[in-house]
């Protein structure tokens, strides 16, 4: 099958009525998924793994904290790519599935902001410091709430999306800067990537990363909330499509009365 049939195979979901017919047959299984991933990989994290010898218990907060750290900025690039094709193409699906994306991405925004502040006080002394990091997943998550609210002011729909998208792609300059603000700038408390890198010790080049005995259940419940954050962009989408046809539906009433 040719790249071109793949693309056009793919833009056929951008039919509503494919598109719910799918996501409804798939959603059981990526609920089902999610949920088996993210209660194994939380007990496993929380209660069959040891203290790290520095930082003790609290490392287990990395299950909650990295996890939805890396949904929050990832589901923003997600609504970025769906804001880039509802601009090019007008595709509606891709605006309600950006629609939809944001209330589920600000949580995740949420969740690693307070369970960032839980880890960072017995570590740094603080529950906040302005740090590079910290700072641009502040603004993100402004972003976010500014995007939603954006939505809700507007009546027009289409111009509602429109706006939003443009905002979104603003926006994500600072999903960007929050992956990659502790490579931009030296300064900071926050650590820079430690799941897996590359680090020079003695002039020679070693592999420096997260234990195994956190790592496995670390990415399984990372797995989990990738999963689960599909699972909700489905439900929510199809949400976001039968509402959009009530009121289509409601639209043409006062206009027939």
């Amino acid at each position: 099958m040719s790249i071109a049939t793949k693309a056009n195979a793919l833009w056929e979901y951008a039919n509503p009525k494919k598109f719910l017919t799918t996501s409804e047959r798939v959603q059981p299984y990526f609920w089902s998924a999610a949920i088996l991933c993210l209660v194994v990989g939380l007990i496993w994290g929380f209660f069959l793994t040891p203290d790290d010898y520095r930082q003790g218990s609290t490392v287990k907060i990395i299950y909650l904290h990295v996890p939805s750290a890396l949904m929050a900025i990832n589901v923003w690039l997600m609504m970025m790519v769906t804001s880039l094709v509802w601009l090019v193409r007008r595709h509606h699906v891709s605006a309600l599935a950006a629609r939809a994306a944001a209330p589920i991405g600000v949580v995740m925004t949420m969740i690693a902001l307070a369970t960032g502040a839980i880890w960072g006080q017995p570590m740094w002394g603080t529950w906040w410091a302005w740090d590079p990091r910290l700072t641009s997943f502040l603004i993100l998550f402004l972003f976010y709430l500014g995007y939603i609210a954006l939505w809700e002011a507007i009546d027009n729909p289409d111009t509602a999306a429109d706006l939003t998208s443009v905002l979104c792609l603003v926006g994500s300059v600072f999903a960007i800067l929050s992956r990659y603000a502790v490579n931009f700038w030296n300064q900071g408390l926050h650590q820079g990537a430690s799941i897996m890198r590359a680090a020079a010790v003695t002039g020679a080049d070693t592999e420096e990363k997260v234990s195994n005995v956190f790592f496995y259940p670390l990415l399984l419940c990372i797995i989990g909330f990738v999963l689960l954050f599909v699972a909700l962009l489905l439900y929510r989408t199809g949400t976001e499509i039968r509402a959009r046809r009530i009121r289509a539906l409601l639209a043409r009433e006062r206009v027939g009365a």
